[in-house]
């Protein structure tokens, strides 16, 4: 049996298993039975994703071959987004099993996460660019509902923003798809590529083009498209925040867009290309720039979750198979470092209940766990030798060189040099110095918290064997193939017929 749908049906089903928990009157079995589904949920899906690595294949909806039918298409693009995806929402599963402590109602937030997992997956698979719309949306409706969890003034106007910019991006992004339907009479990606590879892409195209990047660069969080972010990440919970940027920006922004782009203008990729690399040099920049002046832990991370999307996007604007792969290389290094990150502050407000870092100081000495794998995730979003965001910048940095690009190499590394301030602030009044008399009597997180946040960062130490030549053709080189020779995703779709 093809196992490409139970990224979908497992997650799905899980959660709508766990709604049926209230009817259960012990309160700590419905809690008990809910950690225990999200749990192994999210377990299935990172074992599943991780043995899908290097693999490829299609798996037709209904039985019926497209464009009748509906494919779900496994390639080397879509293969490590779903592994990273599948690892994240385990680990942060598991660090919300004690963090959820303080909210009630755990078994429905488990359930509109796991929701949220369950549209990613889609997003990461579906071959049709309306159903992306459609996996998007359940995605994105879960996420308002998870940001707005605590139902605080706070939680409610961050969430009551992030709606209007997603209905802001789903207009765009529908206008878009509307477009390319009416320029290609498809909606697949495959017949769309074959209608529009003949030759260069007319008017029609290039206004639909424009529409999908106002509406993917929303969910994307880039610059000048960003303005949700900010509030959405420090009012949600920690783990919903590191959801939220470790994989639901990368799946529904920049992987929708990249995947998108790339078959619209598959016979003159320099338009595409040109707009990537625009995009993602303002933003690298002037989001590490606003992280700079913030006191507010989680909303200095929403910034720099800004400024690292434009590393991405400038990777992939490059227009390489070097630069594909570094785009992807970062995109999954700042899955894990990110999302470590989030989990770090969210276990900061654990047990100071501030994300104010004046408030803070001398944490080491009370949060050691915390305060050391914070930073490691710092060195790395720093881009410091030897952890895994060294290594994708440097990346970043090369085939910038190669492209012809010097300037952006340059600017690459102002930007990390910036970053490094940024984050050495971070630590100077969070965890350095000496500890505040009223943080005296604070404890390290609880144990699923700690582990959680250990595994990522020795993730961050080991992530570079990624570029150890068999392990990268097996994980990154891929997507290369696929985004710079569509004809390939073709294949795979449609099982060489076409």
């Amino acid at each position: 049996m093809n196992t490409l749908p139970l990224f979908i049906l497992i997650p799905v089903g899980a959660a709508f298993a766990l709604s049926t928990f209230d009817v259960l009157k012990n309160d700590k079995k419905r809690i008990l039975v809910a950690n225990i589904t999200a749990a192994l949920a999210c377990l299935s899906l990172t074992v599943l994703a991780i043995a899908h690595l290097g693999k490829t294949g299609v798996f037709e909806m209904g039985g019926r071959s497209i464009p009748i039918g509906i494919a779900l298409v496994l390639d080397g693009f879509s293969a490590p987004v779903l592994a990273v995806t599948g690892l994240v929402s385990l680990i942060c599963a598991v660090f919300s099993f004690s963090y959820m402590d303080m909210y009630s109602g755990r078994e429905k937030f488990f359930s509109l996460f796991l929701l949220m997992v369950a549209g990613m997956n889609g997003i990461v698979l579906t071959s049709d660019i309306f159903n992306l719309y459609v996996f998007m949306e359940l995605a994105a409706v879960s996420s308002f509902a998870l940001v707005a969890y605590g139902t605080m003034k706070e939680e409610l106007e961050a969430a009551f923003k992030y709606l209007v910019l997603s209905g802001v991006a789903t207009t765009f992004i529908l206008t878009g798809i509307a477009l390319t339907y009416g320029h290609t009479r498809n909606l697949s990606m495959v017949f769309i590529y074959n209608a529009l590879s003949s030759g260069s892409a007319g008017p029609g195209i290039y206004l639909a083009a424009g529409f999908l990047i106002v509406g993917f660069g929303i969910k994307a969080a880039l610059i000048p498209f960003h303005a949700w972010l900010p509030d959405a990440h420090p009012a949600a919970p920690a783990p919903v925040s590191a959801m939220l940027s470790g994989v639901l920006i990368k799946t529904a922004g920049i992987y929708a867009m990249v995947r998108i782009l790339f078959m619209l203008f598959a016979a003159d990729l320099a338009v595409a290309s040109m707009l990537l690399r625009t995009l993602g040099t303002v933003s690298l920049m002037v989001g590490v720039l606003l992280a700079l002046g913030q006191w507010d832990f989680k909303r200095l991370l929403a910034y720099h979750s800004v400024s690292q999307m434009g590393y991405i996007a400038l990777a992939f604007g490059v227009a390489t198979p070097l630069g594909i792969v570094a785009g992807l290389f970062h995109l999954l290094n700042h899955s894990v470092f990110k999302s470590l990150l989030f989990l770090n502050s969210g276990a900061l407000f654990y047990r100071t209940s501030t994300r104010d870092l004046r408030d803070m100081g001398g944490l080491n000495a009370v949060m050691p766990v915390t305060g050391y794998t914070s930073m490691v995730a710092s060195l790395s979003i720093a881009g410091m030798p030897p952890f895994n965001g060294f290594w994708s910048k440097l990346l970043i940095i090369i085939a910038a060189i190669q492209g012809g690009y010097l300037w952006l190499a340059l600017w690459a590394v102002l930007g990390s040099v910036l970053t490094l301030a940024s984050f050495a602030k971070v630590q100077r009044y969070a965890f350095l110095g000496e500890l505040k008399e009223g943080l005296k009597k604070i404890k390290e997180v609880p144990l699923p918290m700690t582990l959680s946040m250990v595994f990522l960062a020795v993730l961050c130490a080991v992530m570079g064997i990624l570029l150890i030549p068999g392990i990268r053709a097996v994980v990154l080189d891929g997507a290369a193939d696929v985004l710079l020779n569509p004809a390939a995703y073709i294949r795979i779709a449609t099982g060489g017929i076409l």
